[in-house]
């Protein structure tokens, strides 16, 4: 079966289960599990024969050497501390004024690993990549690393988080983050607790398994986790029901396959040592953008995005948080909540478009990012007044269906024609907006015009005005959707 038919099957948002590799494949300075104890015991004792050591000790049982480089990352620090180690010792100190306990070897382990380089030849595969969250419910991986986080904007979840959180838009952390090193679980004693406490928590992933198709990114066939998983998973189902077939029809490994553009799926049988051999659907390839040009060409009722905001209305009920009013009625008319609603009734009696003009001026980037093309249909049954800013020439070229594209663009035309034709040049000598806003000799009042003007005759790079953009606080002013609006049209026009 070809990937386009798989995903095209998919009746409920996919969750992406990441491992080492799919860092790996992405980031410059990345590990497998050998190579990054590998690379710190290097750091600490300055050769190779202490690590190879290890490994002929330990027989390559990973967390036992972790276990061994900790206890000597401790003994070398306290007793030496060279000028490579005084931030990690500092550190190290501070945590434990804080009473919080957290070895030397896991706070340098997190210095390793937080300062990732991106590949530059896989630019192009990470905006893809983008694409796909809107149409992912949620991320669970091994990995320490903050990449996929920082790529996808969902919120990591790590230890007993994981137990109190909304699964639509989170990253299940279940070893450890380098932004948290005492909560990283690598030694032969962090497993043994981990898997005393883990019940509960593979009680929350087991629900998202049966539910949603899991797609596994950066695993080999071979791979403990994957094994593990599967072992744990068919402990609780049958394995010769109706719902283990569903189960495992739900499983996709993509394995690593250097240079091979194959689109294919097939089944691959996984021998679970003392239990059973599972069949799951394999796709063996280094063709991940048609996997991800499929995720993201995926049409659901629903998309993840608003399911993620139904979710945080639900629990701020749930919570009482903010003193969230709830009123239950039939008519939409009858409701007065001013900050938020959510309606439950029939198209009848209930018609709300989630996303107003200003929400999705507020998303513009995300939106871009994903090429949301469902959410842009609402432009529609929105009203963009004459006088009113609204950056089109982006959204046009994800959704060329839209009725209203021809009127936006008249509308953004006139309002940057406007502005160029009825003010002088501003900031001419400079050539970022930092350089704009130190500048005492413009003042704070044209200073927007300045950074207009800037993007508009090309001295301010496109790159440096989207970063001021996406970290601008108030997205709703108009400062910020004029500044849009100029963006977009030298963007897209």
């Amino acid at each position: 079966m070809d990937i386009k038919n798989y995903v095209e099957q998919f009746t409920n948002h996919p969750i992406l289960f990441i491992g080492t590799g799919f860092s790996m494949r992405y980031i410059e300075n990345s590990f497998s599990w050998d190579e990054l104890l590998e690379h710190v015991a290097y750091e600490l004792k300055g050769d190779e024969s202490y690590y190879l050591d290890l490994k002929y000790k330990y027989q390559h049982y990973y967390p036992e050497i972790a276990t061994s480089i900790e206890e000597e990352f401790d003994r070398v620090l306290m007793e030496n501390v060279t000028e490579k180690f005084k931030g990690t010792n500092k550190q190290f100190y501070d945590y434990i004024k804080k009473d919080i306990h957290v070895s030397r070897f896991k706070i340098f382990l997190s210095h390793v690993l937080s300062d990732y380089r991106i590949k530059e030849d896989m630019y192009n595969e990470i905006l893809e990549l983008k694409k796909v969250r809107k149409n992912i419910s949620s991320i669970i991986t091994t990995n320490y690393d903050s990449f996929i986080e920082d790529i996808f904007e969902f919120n990591p979840l790590i230890g007993n988080e994981i137990l109190l959180s909304n699964p639509y838009g989170s990253v299940y952390k279940i070893h450890g983050c380098v932004k948290y090193p005492d909560k990283i679980i690598i030694t032969h004693d962090d497993y043994e607790r981990f898997e005393k406490r883990y019940e509960l928590i593979r009680a929350q992933l087991l629900s998202l398994f049966i539910h949603n198709p899991i797609i596994f990114l950066g695993y080999s066939v071979s791979d403990d986790n994957i094994k593990k998983l599967l072992r744990t998973i068919f402990s609780y189902v049958n394995p010769y029901t109706d719902e283990a077939e569903k189960i495992r029809n739900n499983f996709l490994l993509v394995e690593y396959d250097k240079g091979s553009q194959n689109t294919t799926i097939t089944d691959h049988d996984i021998d679970i040592e003392g239990f059973t051999t599972i069949r799951i659907n394999k796709l063996k390839t280094d063709n991940f953008s048609a996997l991800y040009k499929e995720l993201s060409d995926l049409i659901l009722p629903i998309s993840a995005m608003d399911i993620r905001k139904v979710q945080s209305i639900v629990q701020d009920i749930y919570t009482g948080n903010a003193g969230i009013q709830v009123t239950i009625t039939d008519d939409i008319d009858n409701l007065r909540n001013d900050e938020k609603v959510l309606a439950i009734g029939s198209e009848k009696t209930i018609k709300y478009d989630y996303h107003t003009i200003p929400e999705i001026m507020e998303k513009y980037f995300e939106i871009i990012d994903e090429s949301n093309y469902q959410l842009l249909t609402l432009i529609d049954k929105q009203t963009v007044q004459s006088n009113q800013y609204f950056p089109i020439y982006g959204f046009s070229l994800i959704n060329s269906d839209l009725n209203s594209v021809e009127r936006l663009k008249d509308i953004q035309n006139n309002k940057i024609k406007g502005i160029i034709e009825s003010h002088e040049d501003l900031g001419q000598e400079h050539s970022t907006i930092d350089e704009i806003l130190k500048d005492e000799q413009i003042p704070r009042s044209k200073k927007n015009l300045a950074i207009n003007l800037g993007i508009y005759y090309e001295r301010i790079a496109l790159d440096d005005a989207k970063a001021y953009l996406r970290e601008y606080k108030e997205k709703n002013s108009t400062d910020y959707k004029r500044t849009l609006c100029f963006y977009d049209y030298k963007k897209y026009l």
